[in-house]
């Protein structure tokens, strides 16, 4: 096999990486050094100081003096409507964890009757500001447009990246799952007993584009683990942290589907597709000078969760009765934790849960 192309864009573990500009960029209130709650009749906001995550001192802190010069380098964002995800299972998931994911998908396109704010659909909004040099937004309409399940894992339970590029061409190869090279994008899904390069040593999921070679067409793709088995406490962060840490802090949040691998998981679902559809060529929207080590949209605001992040504190979140924390309401009641997103309208990260 030849050798892999330069690195693709990859989610890094650091939960510091918005601290040097958060105090200029975002109106805040201040966390004091105590977790902040305000009880309400059914819930309570809740501001906890956390550890650092396991890996935050090797980080390498991407871009910092081009933080806040995100710019537009004239490539195509995803504006053709709609967004058709195409779903990878790869290795064994339950029923239970798939429609959670889908659930979450589901819930970015607008609904009838919306769903209560602070809502997924709220958050992916920020996404649809982004524009192409033609002034086309970003699609504000996705939907699940088909599924594969790799369940006897065709090419192993250890992967190289390359060999994520391989995974859909097999499953684009297994009828009906078509190559949709206009408005497609694949996700590939693998299950915790999944060894993928770099996975918890340095990245929790990676965003590129599939070669002609190997799948016939350029297209969009983003892969992310389930971190249950392998490394809650740094891909599942907060809803797990390591255990040298834990008399250090308030312990790990609650997640609030009871799940702490796929709950993790659809944080970083959300911050790959907010990158790849503002950057999907890795040509469009980003700082940094390099194309092959990018600073996105999601990596200027990763770790920030709600007002008043920064410092270690994640910002003001709900927790509901039971103790599981979220940010952001899905359909059919579902609710989600999800890192806030950088607004190219604000100039600073966002999220519809903000407080000020």
């Amino acid at each position: 096999m030849s050798s892999p192309p330069p690195p693709p864009h990859f989610v890094f573990v650091s939960v510091f990486l918005f601290i040097f500009f958060l105090h200029h960029s975002v109106t805040t209130t201040i966390a004091s050094s105590s977790s902040q709650t305000l009880n309400t009749n059914t819930e309570s906001f809740i501001n906890p100081k956390l550890p650092p995550r396991t890996l935050s001192s090797s980080k390498k802190f991407e871009g910092s003096s081009n933080l806040v010069h995100l710019r537009y380098h004239m490539g195509p964002v995803l504006s053709s409507s709609p967004i058709n995800l195409y779903l990878v299972w790869y290795g064994l998931w339950n029923k239970p964890q798939k429609q959670l994911i889908k659930g979450f998908l589901l819930s970015l396109s607008p609904s009838t009757p919306p769903t209560p704010s602070p809502s997924v659909s709220d958050w992916w909004r920020t996404i649809s500001l982004y524009t192409d040099q033609t002034g086309a937004n970003v699609s504000r309409k996705v939907l699940i447009a088909g599924e594969y399940s790799d369940l006897k894992h065709s090419h192993g339970t250890q992967l190289t990246r390359l060999d994520i590029q391989q995974v859909i061409a097999t499953a684009v190869k297994s009828a009906p799952f078509p190559v949709d090279h206009r408005n497609g994008v694949y996700l590939v899904l693998s299950s915790q007993d999944v060894v993928v390069q770099d996975f918890c040593r340095a990245v929790c999921g990676f965003h590129y584009f599939t070669f002609p070679s190997m799948v016939g067409y350029t297209i969009p793709y983003a892969w992310i683990g389930n971190s249950a088995k392998q490394c809650p406490e740094v891909c599942a962060y907060p809803f797990a942290i390591p255990g040298y840490m834990a008399g250090g802090g308030p312990g790990a949040l609650l997640p609030p589907n009871r799940d702490i691998g796929v709950d993790g998981m659809i944080s970083v679902i959300a911050h790959e597709l907010a990158e790849l559809a503002t950057n999907p060529l890795v040509n469009a929207w980003y700082a940094g000078e390099d194309p092959t080590a990018p600073t996105e949209i999601g990596d200027l605001c990763e770790g920030l969760y709600g007002t008043g992040g920064g410092g270690g504190y994640i910002g003001q979140v709900m927790r509901d009765r039971g103790g599981r924390t979220y940010n952001l309401n899905g359909r059919w009641g579902k609710r989600f934790l999800v890192q806030w997103i950088w607004s190219p309208a604000l100039q600073a990260c966002a999220g519809p849960n903000a407080l000020d």
